[in-house]
């Protein structure tokens, strides 16, 4: 899971608002709502914002891995969690 609680830090830190990156910057409200919300946003909004705040995407966003989702991603969350120790063999 994608949290955005580094960007609103990241935006205090820098002197910025929400006003102003709407107002100055063009940003979209939408998408300020769906970080709020740590919801889906594109590369090119994280790269927008990482060249507006001048930081890179780790002052922006963090991952957490949410192992509730990872049967619905069809993912096996025994190798998620605990990736195998030994290399996998061609």
């Amino acid at each position: 899971m994608i949290i955005y609680d580094r960007l609103w830090e990241t935006m205090k830190e820098k002197g910025m608002t929400q006003y102003r990156l709407i107002k100055y910057y063009g940003f979209s409200a939408g998408q300020l709502g769906r970080l709020k919300r740590n919801a889906y946003v594109s590369t090119h909004t994280i790269d927008v914002l990482c060249t507006i705040l001048n930081c890179s995407a780790e002052d922006v966003l963090e991952f957490r891995l949410d192992e509730t989702l990872n049967p619905r991603l069809g993912i096996d969350p025994s190798v998620a969690v605990d990736p195998p120790k030994k290399p996998i063999k061609k």
